[in-house]
């Protein structure tokens, strides 16, 4: 019973890569380095943190945090050095400044030129069916229509 509760203890916690070795003696910077590691991309997994990677680029990354941190870099410093070395996708959540701000906008703006486009589409649409509708049939044409329907 014990085992399965912990387990299940195991399971539930998140899952987190560091190595003893890599663990540092100071419980704040150790805290702060889990903090901003949990914010940095592995280059090799993609879409997981560097901090839940085993890749060994994760695990230099991660030595190379808290190097910086036991220097007496600040947080800012820290990943700024980081994304100067390694460039912005490092960071998992990228800033919303420069040409980034392109690739944030560009999502709205492609809904709001697909809505435009959408809406004028149904314009014509319902312009094209009322001009069909306003032209009634003459009278040779009513009588043509009523000989096929008969037949």
């Amino acid at each position: 019973m014990k085992r399965l509760v912990l387990i299940l203890m195991m399971l539930a916690s998140p899952v987190f890569a560091v190595q003893p070795d890599e663990v540092l003696d100071d419980p704040v910077l150790e805290q702060r380095a889990r903090d901003l590691s949990a914010g940095l991309r592995c280059l090799v997994c993609r879409n997981e943190s560097i901090d839940e990677s085993n890749a060994d680029l994760a695990r230099d990354l991660r030595l190379l945090l808290r190097e910086r941190l036991v220097a007496g870099d600040t947080d800012e410093q820290a990943i700024a050095f980081i994304v100067d070395r390694f460039g912005e996708y490092v960071l998992l959540k990228p800033t919303t400044s420069g040409s980034n701000l392109l690739l944030w906008l560009a999502g709205p703006i492609m809904l709001l030129i697909a809505a435009a486009v959408g809406l004028n589409f149904l314009r014509a649409r319902a312009k094209a069916h009322a001009s069909v509708d306003s032209a009634a049939l003459s009278d040779d044409e009513k009588e043509r229509l009523r000989q096929i329907l008969e037949d």
